[in-house]
């Protein structure tokens, strides 16, 4: 054995031994003025849960049950908590930074357009936009992780006699349509009772519209819902539409027969494709779009994903009748430009779809329109064209503006994925986020929230890093170094509306598995209800791009005050075994 290995696996040997060592200052300090004698009773537990972890209606019992979690532990007292026992509660997982046992907490029976919904965009596809596969296997895992809008895009198979799923004029391979409403069927309601809308993007001929009408019934039976020929005045509630199934798509095109791609065409796509995202993921563009037009090549949207206004001539007369009964929110693009398509019908709501794009150039000239629009009736705002890559895009630009779907790739991985988990990690993980009252109501001359206003700072978010544990475990001992402990640092900071968003970060600790940062950051406030905590870890390389050691997103509206352990998660969200971070958190 080597001289180094020897100094890891007696690090490793000690661990325990280290842990109360390693204690920062602040939790002895604590642990002392809420004990005697060395030893946390229950009442004395009790009280360290009112006054320094903010949860005013604890009770005795629950401290109690605290306790009596950790009698396992060979440290345990009987007589309650010593300092190493105590740690262990900090650390351990029944002390997380969102409360897990509230589940969905929300007023969940106002119209879904007073949510925003958990939203995914070409949700077949196992990858790139232009060469993958396509496969009900990523729809399963979308709705396994709360997502709750399905989007298919629906094409004539080669014979014209049946459906396939696939992304149209790319070389992506078909999968039946049955297939993925089958696997939506028996998957929909794993993570949440919730409805879940599947959106079309439909390219079919009538009769073949008749065969999608016949699947859809057959395969959904009771669980569809469907308001029949008249319009929606509005939108029913997500409490009464729990384990409902809702078609959303918009008047159909006459079907055009997909072609290969053409040389032009793809030769263009591939120029303007994104570069592979790292392991992080671009930084996150400022909402302004200045970072954006740097980042991605500077040219007009070229998407195809909406119609052509209703009133276009190459629209067909005969639309099969029982496929459009199925349409429960519908969607297209009025004729008229950007006015029209804003405009509020008081006796009907619908769908409306921009680009991220067509989004940022619209709330430029239209951002209280879009506020008032979506106030009543739903904004899906979809990746453009040119992320070829299924990258993603700043979320905030569409829920500052009140757009309830905001359509991602979720088969990607980076900095704004990151984020949408982050914001859909509140209401206990539901898929519906009860939009703030701000986006939701008007003054007494008909006023809506500007989202280009300057607001006062209403809070401000303490944040305190203490520190880290659980890599050890959860990597190879050689993973970041291979012949010393990694070099950890932490990036902190807030994704919220441009005057909220910031990020900064601690010093590095070299040769630790288990450093202590001990440093504290603040964060203002204007706009707390659409803030998200972004957490980072990354381990320095002074001769590489330094490496990936796990990040979280949370809601900052559901942080719990106090004293927490915050799981980390990898780059695909998916969380630790171990590790975790300690952090103070506090709102002044």
């Amino acid at each position: 054995m080597s001289k180094q290995t020897y100094r890891v696996c007696l690090c490793f040997s000690r661990r325990f031994k280290l842990a109360v060592a390693e204690a920062p200052e602040e939790i002895r300090a604590l642990f002392n003025q809420y004990s005697e004698n060395g030893i946390m009773t229950d009442n004395h537990l009790h009280r360290f849960l009112i006054e320094v972890q903010k949860q005013e209606k604890a009770t005795l019992e629950e401290a109690q049950a605290i306790i009596e979690s950790l009698k396992h532990l060979a440290i345990f007292h009987r007589k309650g908590l010593n300092l190493e026992a105590f740690f262990k509660y900090l650390f351990g997982d029944n002390n997380p930074p969102l409360d897990l046992k509230l589940g969905a907490h929300h007023d969940m029976t106002a119209p879904i357009s007073h949510y925003f919904i958990y939203t995914g965009h070409n949700s077949y596809l196992t990858g790139n936009q232009l060469s993958s596969d396509c496969s009900d296997v990523p729809i399963i895992n979308a709705l396994k992780k709360g997502v709750r809008v399905i989007e298919l895009d629906i094409w004539p198979n080669s014979n014209k006699d049946d459906v396939e799923v696939l992304h149209g004029r790319t070389l992506t391979t078909p999968v039946q349509l049955i297939k993925c409403l089958r696997s939506i069927k028996e998957h929909a309601f794993t993570a949440s009772e919730f409805p879940v809308v599947i959106t079309l993007e439909d390219h079919l001929t009538p009769d073949l519209q008749s065969k999608v009408s016949k699947m859809v019934t057959q395969t959904f039976g009771d669980t569809l819902f469907s308001p029949g020929s008249e319009c929606l005045k509005e939108f029913p509630s997500p409490e009464s539409l729990k384990r409902r199934i809702i078609i959303s798509t918009k008047p159909p095109k006459e079907y055009l027969e997909a072609k290969e791609i053409k040389d032009k065409e793809s030769d263009s796509q591939k120029g303007n494709a994104a570069p592979d995202e790292e392991a992080w993921g671009k930084e996150i563009p400022n909402l302004k779009g200045s970072d954006d037009k740097h980042n991605e090549l500077d040219e007009d949207d070229n998407d195809t994903e909406e119609d052509p206004g209703e009133g276009d001539r190459k629209l067909p007369h005969d639309l099969a009748p029982e496929y459009k009964r199925l349409i429960a929110i519908p969607a297209g693009k009025p004729k008229g430009g950007l006015e029209e398509c804003l405009k509020v019908d008081p006796d009907k709501v619908r769908r409306l779809s921009l680009s991220e794009q067509q989004l940022e150039n619209a709330a430029e000239t239209h951002g209280k329109e879009i506020v008032r629009f979506t106030q009543r009736n739903i904004l899906r705002v979809y990746p453009k064209g040119i992320r070829v890559n299924s990258s993603n895009y700043n979320p905030l630009i569409g829920w500052m503006h009140g757009a309830q779907m905001v359509a991602f790739n979720m088969q990607g991985h980076g900095r704004s994925l990151w984020m949408m988990q982050g914001m859909f990690r509140a209401n206990g993980g539901c898929g519906f986020v009860k939009k703030p009252d701000f986006l939701l109501k008007s003054g007494p001359d008909g006023e809506v929230f500007d989202p280009k206003a300057k607001l006062p700072v209403q809070k401000t978010l303490k944040v305190k890093i203490y520190m880290g544990e659980g890599w050890y475990y959860d990597f190879h001992h050689t993973h970041f170094d291979a012949y010393s402990p990694p070099d950890f640092y932490v990036r902190v900071g807030i994704a919220g509306v441009p005057a909220d968003t910031g990020m900064k970060k601690t010093r590095t600790l070299e040769d630790n598995w288990i450093p202590v940062w001990d440093e504290e950051f603040e964060f203002p406030l204007t706009v707390p209800e659409l803030a998200l905590l972004r957490i980072e870890v990354h381990e320095y390389d002074m001769s590489e791009k330094d490496d990936f050691g796990g990040q979280t997103c949370l809601p900052v509206r559901e942080l719990r005050e106090g004293i927490r352990a915050l799981p980390l998660h990898d780059r695909k969200g998916e969380k630790y075994n171990s590790v975790k971070l300690l952090v103070r958190l506090e709102f002044v």
